[in-house]
């Protein structure tokens, strides 16, 4: 097999083909579409991927097949789209006419102002496009990530549930994928790099060439799903010279579990993730559903949350509490950190400048032992945390505390584990009284601040309450089972 290096990006849009080079790689794909492509049915308005206006269905190959998923066009950049299948609003007609979704939003009035009618239609037919049927909470559950201003959600949810299902073409059917599968199995295997205006983009095809890349690239920035990099691009003006897209790597999408740890690749995304703990580890599943909206969690990955290095990162203080590992990959091979010795301080990591993580080992919670975790922010769904926390707690048969893991976030430049706390509960009752006494101490620990999200006054109260709520919710868990 002959390696290349290609100098163009290949991707497909409603069915035709593109190759796309020089400048135009590092522009935003709402913004290619609109602009270049006259495809202006996707809408922009938050350029955060927090109003769903922008949704677009992107298919990648998965088993031989092109499965497609909801993500948000104005954080996809294009570096990141290689190999990849674009369906926009104006993709999902078929013969000229409007399908049964957008149809029964049409027969329901489910368009009001109608800028944010195209990203409901797609994030609709995304989920039609995965089952036959749906019920109103799942339907409710697919438009998260979905914002309307005009408060028109009844009619849309009506529209949802009218369906004409049995008139549903998949868009496998739509786009028939042997012409694309071709094209992507060829391109795939030969990684890219363009240059333009004094800028570089790379997409590597294995760890070795990520690693090798970035070694000899120093300031490279990685972006894997992107919802934060590129939110930085949209926002704060981040305009990095030096981008890797890891996108075709392969390698990075192992998900299993061996020896009772469960292993996460460096790609596998956040909804991947939360679909396979569902039963495995149900307050992780949980957590993963409140971390985003569908087309959040169909881009990132655990390892870019890992990696962003945020302290209130909604899945760390978990990661603290099971002891997990982070893989480092760099040119001298792959080696392995607690995640409690990973942050030496405010977005500061010990990740060297030639690694990347390749993967997360991440302790299976055994039977004998009660695990919590909370998130609190200012709405329930799609939105960044205030306060995070993880309480991991073992009993003897005999009603001792035997083993006591907590960590917090939210309330330190970086997540905290709380030895103090911990040390005062081994050992004790399992009771109202420890816990209401070590929520007193955990107050002792932290160092929040006051910003946009809470007060520091509220972030200590929310310390000392949680220990107390975890408490109660485990004894009553208990009480149900003995009944």
């Amino acid at each position: 097999m002959t390696i290349r290096m290609r100098d163009y990006l290949l991707l497909y849009i409603n069915g035709k083909e593109h190759r796309l080079q020089g400048a135009e790689v590092f522009s935003p794909l709402s913004t290619w579409l609109r602009y270049e492509q006259q495809a202006i049915g996707t809408k922009v308005v938050c350029e955060e991927g927090d109003c769903g206006a922008c949704t677009v269905l992107i298919g990648k190959v998965n088993n031989g097949e092109i499965a497609y998923r909801p993500l948000n066009s104005c954080i996809q950049y294009l570096y990141q789209l290689d190999c990849a299948h674009v369906v926009t609003i104006e993709g999902l007609r078929i013969d000229g006419n409007l399908n049964p979704v957008q149809l029964s939003m049409v027969e329901h009035h489910g368009a009001q102002c109608g800028y944010c009618t195209p990203g409901f239609i797609v994030a609709m037919c995304a989920l039609f496009d995965c089952q036959k049927t749906a019920t109103e909470q799942e339907i409710k559950d697919a438009l998260t990530g979905n914002l309307c201003r005009c408060t028109g959600y009844e009619p849309i949810i009506k529209a949802g549930q009218n369906v004409a299902v049995d008139r549903v073409i998949k868009l496998n059917d739509i786009y028939p994928p042997a012409e694309m599968l071709k094209a992507f199995r060829t391109h795939e295997q030969n990684p890219v790099q363009i240059r333009a205006d004094g800028k570089i983009c790379a997409v590597p095809v294995d760890v070795k060439g990520a690693v090798e890349f970035k070694a000899s690239h120093p300031g490279t920035v990685i972006v894997s799903g992107g919802t934060d990099v590129c939110v930085n691009c949209n926002k704060k003006g981040f305009d990095p010279d030096i981008v890797m897209s890891l996108s075709n790597v392969v390698g990075l999408e192992n998900l299993k579990i061996a020896n009772d740890v469960l292993i996460v690749g460096g790609k596998v995304t956040l909804l991947a993730l939360e679909e396979y703990t569902r039963d495995l580890v149900p307050q992780l599943y949980e957590m993963m559903w409140l971390f985003g909206s569908p087309q959040i969690r169909n881009a990132g990955t655990l390892a870019g949350n890992i990696a962003n290095a945020s302290p209130i990162a909604d899945t760390l203080p978990f990661l603290f509490v099971m002891e997990a590992q982070v893989e480092l990959t760099g040119s001298q091979g792959a080696r392995r950190v607690n995640i409690n010795n990973f942050y030496k301080g405010y977005k500061q990591t010990d990740l060297a400048q030639d690694e990347l993580i390749t993967g997360i080992f991440i302790p299976i919670p055994q039977p004998d032992e009660s695990l919590r975790l909370f998130k609190v922010s200012k709405r329930k769904n799609l939105d960044i945390s205030t306060f995070t926390a993880a309480v991991r707690i073992k009993k003897s048969p005999g009603g001792k505390i035997d083993s006591a893991r907590l960590a917090y976030g939210g309330v330190a430049p970086v997540v905290l584990r709380l030895p103090r706390t911990e040390a005062f509960l081994l050992g004790k009752d399992f009771n109202l009284e420890v816990f209401q006494e070590a929520g007193r101490l955990a107050r002792e620990e932290i160092t929040p601040i006051s910003d946009v999200r809470g007060s520091a006054d509220f972030r200590f109260q929310l310390a000392e309450n949680i220990m107390s709520k975890f408490f109660y919710e485990v004894s009553s868990e208990r009480e149900l089972a003995c009944r």
